[in-house]
């Protein structure tokens, strides 16, 4: 609804203030007049009347006086071609998509708009996505709807030829959404599927709509690997089970399916990319039958040629992971060290988890304990700080024992 209204007025600030109003008026009305036959419909007819009259104030003065929570929706007076005629995007979440994405704006901010205005995250949530403080994203945020406003950058569809100037950028939130949607920090739960359906959604339409291009059908494989895992990441009490420990057997095995014949069809057309390099390694561990059946080797190389592709911080730490399983803990941890020394991951858990791992497994408990707090201190998802704790637990128990029997 939000994305139609944006659609049709070009104001993003307008639309959620109406649709918020909408909303508010549902509530005052619902309950005692029962629910519409089309609550949809009720909520973008009045959400249509609110921006109206809203827009009237803007020009005449405060002269708004409340429409009545009818059905009928307001007469479209918009004159111009369907957006989806120029643009070959018909789901309007999609399109909005691409219009967020406007080359004159910043790709960051790009982003952060169409997470947090048609994607529905919150701003704690887009600032976890870019590892930044909720702060700075707020700030971003303000200053892009400014920057729309002062520069006049208009809403509009980008005609089909323009569409893959700006795929990347597209690509890129929507990966951002199905990554909270699989391990997500605002909700009790460690997963919402909802938005990792949602995104694979849309994967699937921008897919359809630019059919030569090998990373939306990386992204699609991508996503459709790491999802067939949902069911076995979490345990009974709700902590985070590792790959290593998951029930295979609780794996989707269509969704894996899908997702090597989409990766197929990606490579296929020899163009190498970012997501087809993730989906590749995601189809690794897809297809080992044990934990210990996984092609460590390989997954390392795709790695490294991951990092020449995409550098950055988290990037080189799933490197030096991979590294570890590969060539052995010392190793990895020596890379995750050095990687720590230039402080690019402040403040991002997985850094001192992935140490803790790496300690534990080469029996230097004590050490591993104290990574392990160190993570703990950071970590906000309640599935992983469980499973930390549980991890903490054992590294003291066995570091007590050891001192006992040292003591004998």
């Amino acid at each position: 609804m939000l994305a139609g209204l944006i659609r049709r007025f070009r104001d993003f600030d307008l639309a959620e203030d109406a649709l918020q109003d909408a909303f508010t008026r549902a509530l005052e009305h619902w309950p005692a007049e029962g629910l519409p036959r089309a609550p949809a419909a009720w909520l973008t007819a009045v959400a249509q009347r609110r921006a109206l009259d809203l827009l009237r104030r803007r020009r005449t003065g405060p002269l708004y006086t409340e429409a009545p929570p009818d059905m009928a929706a307001p007469e479209d007076t918009e004159s111009e071609p369907d957006a989806a005629d120029l643009s070959g995007v018909a789901d309007d979440r999609l399109r909005l998509l691409f219009t967020c994405c406007h080359p004159a704006i910043g790709q960051a901010a790009q982003m952060a708009l169409a997470l947090r205005t048609l994607c529905g995250l919150s701003t704690r949530e887009i600032a976890r996505a870019f590892l930044e403080p909720e702060a700075t994203t707020a700030q971003r945020l303000v200053r892009v709807k400014k920057k729309i406003a002062d520069a006049g950058i208009p809403y509009e569809v980008p005609a089909r030829e323009a569409l893959p100037e700006r795929l990347g950028t597209v690509l890129g939130v929507v990966y951002l959404v199905f990554n909270e949607g699989y391990a997500t920090t605002e909700h009790d739960g460690f997963l919402r599927p909802d938005l990792s359906a949602e995104a694979i959604r849309l994967a699937r339409l921008v897919a359809e709509l630019i059919p030569g291009e090998p990373e939306a059908l990386g992204l699609l494989a991508l996503m459709l690997l790491h999802d067939a895992r949902r069911e076995a990441r979490v345990g009974t009490d709700g902590a985070l089970i590792p790959l290593e420990e998951q029930d295979r057997a609780r794996w989707h095995a269509g969704a894996i399916a899908e997702g090597l014949r989409v990766l197929d069809a990606a490579l296929a057309m020899r163009r190498r990319g970012p997501y087809q390099l993730q989906a590749a390694i995601a189809a690794l561990h897809a297809q080992a039958a044990r934990a210990g059946d996984t092609d460590w080797a390989q997954i390392a190389a795709l790695y490294r040629g991951l990092l020449c592709e995409q550098p950055g911080a988290v990037v080189e730490l799933n490197a030096a992971v991979a590294c570890a399983m590969a060539e052995g803990p010392e190793r990895g941890l020596a890379w995750i060290d050095r990687l720590a020394g230039r402080d690019v991951l402040t403040g991002y858990h997985l850094l001192p988890a992935a140490r803790a791992d790496l300690l534990r497994r080469l029996g230097r408990r004590s050490e591993a304990a104290e990574a392990y707090a160190a993570a703990l201190d950071l970590v906000r998802s309640r599935a992983e700080r469980l499973y930390l704790e549980r991890r903490l637990a054992e590294c003291k128990g066995s570091h007590d024992e050891a001192s006992r029997a040292a003591e004998r």
